[in-house]
């Protein structure tokens, strides 16, 4: 059997449309307006409309009604379960980087609470934001510290 280089790969017959080149002249079925019709916004230079915009009517985003209070210096917290550190070595220091480099957190802005759903069969030092009080009696039950960063 012959050995296929990448080289030699070609797409089915049809898979490929060859790319529309307009303003080309009337027979080319593309010419003249190159597709755009006659007048109009759309036909003109530099047209492109805005994402929601709605033809001059008040869009959408601005007639629905505003409610409540957003908090901009709220600070979020990614929850981490105490069963989700039976991944780490026993007696090891727990820290932001370990969780990132576990996919445990994403961001780097990210503050971590330690919640108590799960047991812990080894002792940790676990370096977090915040610990719920049932999370910090068991780290310290299983011989642990929970220190606050």
């Amino acid at each position: 059997m012959r050995e296929v280089k990448l080289s030699e790969l070609k797409a089915p017959v049809g898979a490929r449309h060859a790319r529309k080149r307009r303003g080309r002249g009337t027979g080319s079925g593309h010419g003249k307006t190159a597709g755009r019709g006659t007048k109009g916004q759309g036909a003109r230079a530099g047209s492109g409309i805005p994402m929601g915009y709605e033809g001059g009517q008040t869009p959408l985003k601005r007639r629905v009604p505003k409610r409540g209070f957003v908090n901009i210096f709220k600070k979020h917290y990614h929850l981490v379960k105490l069963k989700d550190l039976e991944k780490f070595a026993r007696g090891g220091v727990v820290g932001m980087e370990e969780f990132r480099k576990a996919g445990l957190i994403k961001k780097r802005s990210d503050r971590i609470k330690i919640l108590g759903n799960g047991e812990l069969k080894g002792p940790f030092t676990v370096k977090a934001h915040k610990f719920t009080q049932n999370a910090r009696e068991r780290i310290e039950a299983a011989g642990g510290k929970a220190e606050v960063i």
